[in-house]
């Protein structure tokens, strides 16, 4: 402990700064964004870190690969691919214990082969469509998410930086260049994720976050509206409403189906779609956007493919009527509306109710409510028009291109296959699977320039530089080896303490900056007390992917932030004991499969 004292004041600073950091995350609604390039200002003003050493981590491959990576999953959005992943992987869940299971089975199984940043950056779009259908909250998916991949990950040298980061350390100390085996890691890793799945599935249900969307409550929000067309040759044709997934958007009712001559009220889930199958539903305006993205769906209107824009390149847009409107008092057929505006109205709101008529008959009042397929242009040219009272567009919102579909899980499918087989990194192979996106059109340069998120990256960067400040002014080391100091030589205590140092360091900087630093400290510590060294390398391995408690502590952590609506005491809540949960499975079975006795 006399260590601590001589820390310079260069070290208390960075550790000053990183309590201040947690404080602020945890008591205030700062951005954790500005919290973290707050602190690593301060540490470069103080001249700890020098201007290189700050932004560092702006440039490592980690943080780039994340970036990358969403504009990969724009190019499976934009198709629709994402729409295949949720029903086709993930199915239809029994309740939300049996949701959180299906996601983190296939989660964790494929994040011990595959880096598990790319399983969860694709996997959160999937996982937003696939709450919305079946009416599952979705924080209480998303941190299942993440961690079921950080604990999949450790089952295999390659399922995680730090196992391989870890093993080159190891190879190193003991001159042997083939270290430990690819599936080593599985005896200990195995039962992690096991120890991970019961808990989350157990403990979820109360400490997961609840946090209820706007629109999770359907009473006085807008009711529109809408016609669908299936398709001939839709992938709908022969399924059930229920299987087709078109009773379980929230928030919306299928009225009638019009087939032929014959007009289906009261509609039955079980009832066969067929081609030709006019649908028209009712429902608030997520729900009808939902229904435009479906792949085999169109609007019924055949006025949609008489606009002169592609579709891709189209948007949509929300315009009320005023009582100034030519189109008053006529009906939308009549009115003539897409040679007027070269725009499409495919569904229609009226005081918050919906309109029991087909749209072409409607006939339109002042304050009705317009869905509209149109050019991205039409906003601009109308929003200072008399017939108009407002005219908004629906974020980034457009038509989809289904028929690349194939195409974009194929690149995805690519990228991930040469990243398996070691012929290019990660970094190399989001690149490249970027690239390829842009040119075959699955996604333009406009939404791949958009899709990344910058808080999340910004947050990793900054962290990277505030955990080189730890490593820097010997902090870290430090603290991690006061930590050892209390075992008093037991080999069992020593192996929980090297747990809890290299746990703590990952919530406070980053797993493999934690994993670089305990090692040499675990190292020495087998050797004085006379142990071997694999059972502590094994424990540094899992410790180090511990990174439950904090979101800062592991990038998908960071991924699942923002979009789960989560806090930084979500993550403490259910993180904290976990860790805990993790550490004494390890400290159980790490002894038993690799024996503390020295050679």
């Amino acid at each position: 402990m006399s260590a601590l004292y001589q820390l310079g004041w260069e070290a208390w600073f960075s550790l000053g700064i990183v309590a201040l950091c947690f404080g602020l995350f945890a008591f205030s609604r700062a951005a954790p964004d500005v919290v973290t390039s707050g602190g690593l200002t301060l540490l470069m003003l103080s001249g700890i870190l020098t201007p290189g050493e700050a932004l560092a981590g702006f440039s490592n491959p980690g943080m780039l690969t994340v970036g990358v990576l969403y504009v990969v999953v724009t190019g499976l959005t934009e198709t629709g691919a994402i729409g295949w992943i949720g029903p086709g992987l993930l199915g239809r869940p029994r309740g939300p214990g049996d949701a959180r299971l299906r996601l983190m089975l296939p989660a964790a199984g494929l994040s011990a082969f595959l880096n598990n940043t790319p399983v969860v950056a694709i996997f959160i779009p999937a996982v937003q469509d696939w709450a919305k259908r079946h009416r599952l909250e979705l924080s209480r998916l998303l941190i299942p998410l993440s961690f079921a991949s950080i604990a999949g990950g450790t089952c295999t040298l390659i399922g995680t930086s730090t196992n391989l980061v870890v093993n080159g350390l190891y190879t190193e100390e003991i001159g042997d260049a083939n270290g430990l085996g690819l599936f080593e890691p599985i005896w200990i890793g195995l039962p992690v994720t096991v120890a991970v799945i019961v808990f989350l599935l157990s403990a979820g249900h109360w400490l997961l976050p609840r946090r209820v969307s706007a629109t999770a409550s359907y009473e006085d929000v807008r009711q529109y509206t809408a016609e669908m067309l299936v398709q001939a040759g839709s992938p709908l044709v022969g399924k059930s409403i229920e299987d087709a997934g078109l009773r379980q958007l929230p928030g919306l009712f299928l009225i009638e189906i019009e087939r032929g001559e014959q007009v289906l009220p009261a509609v039955s889930s079980q009832e066969i779609l067929q081609a030709g199958d006019r649908l028209v539903f009712a429902g608030i305006l997520d729900s009808v956007m939902d229904l435009q993205r479906t792949r085999g769906l169109i609007p019924a209107t055949n006025q949609v493919f008489k606009l002169d824009t592609p579709r891709p390149g189209r948007c949509f847009v929300e315009a009320v009527l005023s009582d100034k409107s030519p189109l008053i008092g006529r009906s939308v057929r009549a009115g003539r509306f897409r040679n007027r505006y070269n725009a499409v109205i495919i569904a229609l709101a009226r005081n918050g109710e919906r309109v029991a008529r087909k749209i072409g008959d409607i006939v339109l009042a002042a304050g009705d409510t317009l869905l509209l397929e149109t050019r991205p242009d039409f906003v601009e040219q109308q929003r200072n028009s008399r017939d108009f009272l407002l005219v908004s567009r629906i974020g980034d919102s457009h038509p989809l291109q289904h028929e690349r579909a194939p195409l974009a899980i194929a690149i995805v499918g690519a990228m991930v296959a040469v990243v398996a087989l070691g012929w290019l990194s990660m970094l190399e192979a989001a690149l490249l699977g970027a690239g390829l996106m842009i040119l075959t059109r699955c996604t333009d340069g406009r939404t791949a320039r958009r899709s990344p998120d910058w808080q999340v990256l910004v947050v990793i960067a900054t962290s990277f530089g505030i955990g080189a400040a730890l490593q820097k002014t010997g902090a870290a080391g430090v603290l991690a080896g006061a930590l050892i100091d209390l075992a008093g030589g037991d080999p069992t205590v020593t192996l929980a303490l090297v747990f809890a140092a290299t746990a703590l360091l990952t919530a406070a900087a980053t797993n493999n900056v934690a994993a670089v630093l305990v090692f040499p400290i675990a190292v020495d510590a087998a050797r004085t007390i006379g142990c071997a060294i694999e059972p502590f390398v094994l424990t540094l391995m899992m410790a180090a992917s511990a990174s439950f408690a904090t979101p800062i502590g592991y990038q998908t952590n960071l991924m699942v932030f923002n979009v789960g609506g989560y806090r930084f005491g979500d993550f403490v809540r259910i993180g904290l004991p976990l860790t805990l949960v993790v550490g004494l499975v390890t400290i159980l079975v790490v002894p038993r499969v690799w024996p503390l006795s020295g050679p």
